[in-house]
């Protein structure tokens, strides 16, 4: 169905789980089932208050993360999504994803999934080794993912991506390598892997000490290695830690990367929204009171529910072209001149006077001309994506334009 109306991107967060994990810096915590449910109640009349704002759009992705999405009922979640489907043109081909942890799903979950519109999974396994597994403080093993994997695939699902992590603490070579070759190995193999190196983040029971971390080499080789075994297993690498088999990018995911308007729901959501950035409030008493306080019927719903936004900030050219840069330059197809010109009205060079020339001699960055557009490209070499935030930070403007 055509529509003249602008794309638009939602997330939904889903902030429960059965623990924090070591490493896990997110925004989310244990809840019994009646906290859960009340939530879901009040992320429903959230979207139904954004209505009229909707209404000017088509959704094209839908993200449903968390947390552990797949914890709270599959019954009242698929009515939130039932929800969204009331207020909002959902396209026909739409990218629905929910995150799913092994152990936190069955297969009659799975199905009411598939028949809420959900039709892309992405499963956290992390690794293959059950050793690493519970110094990570996951709550599987490796044999509850092939489980919830292969009831996935009885269920329907073609479109599945899962989560990798190296530099584990205790992690060899020899176990990461064991771990890809037992992902490569699944029937059918997934279509599209995150593959990430472990960030120890402040706040995480891993930021207080953690012993076994691979060395820099070893990380650096793990790395490597991924790429290499990857591509030799028909995945293309089009963002920095993502592959995918050809037609299976996460459409949602490159939204981000190409600034595209998104809107998120739920505690901490961020939203890029009408040229504003904004998340709503973390604190989960204070959003289920505002939420539960709305009426459908009332014209001030818009109003009431922007209360719980926080931090709204309007971009300035500067930190779009910022953005334009550096989150583009996350794509291994890189970003093109042509539409940095057209969208800022500026010349490249003007705004970045010989910083891509210098980039090129070091060999961080290279220049080349996209088949598809004509559109001449800037893109990170394969050593600039191993430095990738020191050449993104070379485009972060000092000075005002």
């Amino acid at each position: 169905m055509k529509t003249d109306k602008k794309p638009l991107s939602i997330y939904l967060h889903i902030p429960f789980c059965v623990k924090k994990c070591n490493y896990c810096d997110f925004l989310s915590f244990p809840k019994p089932k009646d906290v859960q449910k009340r939530y879901l109640k009040a992320l429903a009349n959230e979207i139904r208050a954004h209505r009229k704002e909707l209404s000017r759009y088509v959704v094209e992705t839908v993200f449903i993360g968390g947390g552990t999405p797949s914890l709270p009922d599959a019954k009242e979640l698929a009515e939130v999504l039932g929800t969204l489907w009331e207020v909002a043109q959902v396209a026909e081909n739409a990218e629905i994803t929910i995150e799913v942890n092994p152990g936190t799903v069955e297969e009659e979950d799975l199905r009411i999934y598939r028949k809420a519109g959900i039709n892309r999974l992405s499963i956290g396994l992390q690794t293959a080794d059950n050793d690493e597994l519970a110094c990570l403080g996951r709550i599987h093993t490796f044999e509850d993912f092939l489980k919830t994997y292969k009831q996935a695939v009885k269920s329907g699902f073609t479109n599945i991506n899962v989560d990798l992590m190296s530099a584990i603490p205790g992690q060899t070579m020899d176990s990461y390598v064991r771990t890809l070759e037992k992902v490569l190995a699944l029937e059918p193999a997934p279509v599209h892997l995150s593959a990430y190196s472990l960030i120890i983040e402040e706040g995480t029971p891993f930021y207080e000490g953690v012993e076994g971390l691979p060395d820099e080499d070893t990380e650096r080789e793990m790395y490597q290695i991924t790429d290499v075994t990857l591509k030799q297993h028909g995945y293309h690498r089009y963002e920095i830690s993502n592959y995918a088999k050809e037609g299976y990018e996460c459409r949602h995911n490159t939204v981000y990367w190409t600034r595209g308007e998104y809107l998120g729901f739920g505690i901490g959501a961020a939203s890029l929204f009408r040229g504003k950035r904004f998340h709503n409030t973390c604190d989960l008493d204070k959003y289920m009171e505002l939420m539960e306080d709305l009426i459908p019927a009332d014209d001030f719903l818009t109003e009431k529910a922007e209360s719980c936004r926080e931090d709204v900030e309007i971009l300035t050219i500067e930190d779009a072209m910022e953005e334009f840069m550096f989150l583009g330059l996350r794509l291994t197809r890189g970003v093109s001149i042509e539409e940095f010109e057209t969208t800022f009205q500026k010349p490249f060079e003007e705004v970045y006077p010989g910083i891509a020339q210098r980039l090129e001699k070091d060999g961080l960055i290279t220049f080349y001309t996209e088949p598809e557009s004509g559109h001449k490209m800037l893109a990170l070499t394969d050593f600039g994506l191993d430095v990738s935030n020191r050449v993104m930070a070379v485009f972060l403007l000092k000075s005002d334009l």
